[in-house]
């Protein structure tokens, strides 16, 4: 990779309200699945570092939990999680998704990071109308319209990750707020999140899928451990996968399992995919499920479960 003179690097940090596109559209500017995605509200849980590799500039994209109005200690410390990684990168980008109207959501979040710009003015913000592709042109010049006054951003990009619309112009005109610098990572690499975090990620996806609006709030996955099966051949391995699932109720420990354990074998076929290409060998995956009563209230489980 040329770092030369003139190659610019550095971290965009991706915000909007749950469910506004954020993750889908770190996948699509990476070009390669590095954050879970999800139909349902607070997917994300950790930030998620993609790393897009150009000739001229090296982008680091830090995904986040949606920033909201907490209502327990976990939306708390994700908000604190939020804000923390916003004090920190080059250029913000601010997701508004075209299919919906600018609300409270939205507007919560543009007064935050006019908060951001009083403390640190240098700190450019992009705001991203995203899900282009689901709204009608008109529909769509509405919705910049409505983001233009909502707040003053630097630039106003409408982009749409299903199809690709937009998404190479909105790299560029990260890139153009990035500072001059050497890459920060090793060409090639795709993201800085430990393999377990990945796993976790990718079961959680694929429990999440399908199941009722109570559910994604309460779940938490944790990887117990990822080792060598003793005894294998070096040409065909097997890696064991032990991974907790932690629910708040025994009602919904019964959704995850379904009826004789059916839904939590497809839990299973579905996470074991991803995370085999993700570790690159063929995979047991041996999935429990707990129940940890009202663990997003309580700050001592919230810390055995890494929040």
């Amino acid at each position: 990779m040329n770092a030369g003179p003139g190659f610019r690097s550095g971290f965009a940090c991706i915000v909007g309200r749950p469910n506004a596109g954020k993750s889908t559209l770190t996948n699509a500017i990476v070009g390669q699945k590095v954050a879970i995605t999800s139909g349902r509200p607070q997917t994300t849980r950790h930030t998620v570092r993609g790393i897009v590799h150009r000739d001229d500039a090296q982008l680091v994209l830090v995904d986040t939990p949606g920033l909201h109005r907490p209502r327990t200690l976990l939306g708390e410390r994700l908000n604190d999680l939020v804000r923390d990684t916003l004090a920190e990168v080059d250029v913000v980008v601010f997701c508004m998704p075209a299919d919906q109207r600018v609300g409270p959501g939205d507007r919560y979040i543009a007064a935050q990071l006019a908060e951001l710009r009083r403390g640190r003015s240098s700190t450019p913000v992009v705001a991203v109308a995203t899900k282009a592709d689901l709204v009608p042109r008109g529909r769509l010049a509405e919705h910049l319209m409505a983001v233009d006054g909502l707040g003053e951003w630097d630039d106003i990009v409408p982009v749409s990750a299903v199809d690709g619309f937009q998404v190479d112009t909105l790299v560029d005109v990260l890139v153009s707020h990035l500072p001059q610098g050497p890459a920060l990572y090793p060409e090639g690499e795709l993201t800085d999140e430990p393999e377990a975090v990945m796993v976790a990620e990718l079961v959680r996806e694929a429990a999440l899928d399908g199941v009722r609006d109570e559910l994604p709030h309460s779940l938490a996955v944790v990887v117990d451990e990822i080792v060598p099966r003793e005894g294998r051949d070096e040409g065909r391995p097997l890696l064991d996968v032990r991974v907790h699932l932690f629910v708040e109720r025994d009602s919904q420990k019964a959704i995850v399992i379904g009826k004789a354990g059916s839904r939590l074998r497809e839990v299973g076929t579905r996470a074991r995919q991803g995370i085999e290409a993700l570790l690159g060998a063929r995979v047991f995956l041996d999935l429990h499920v707990k129940v940890a009563k009202d663990w997003q209230r309580d700050p001592r489980q919230l810390r055995r479960l890494g929040f």
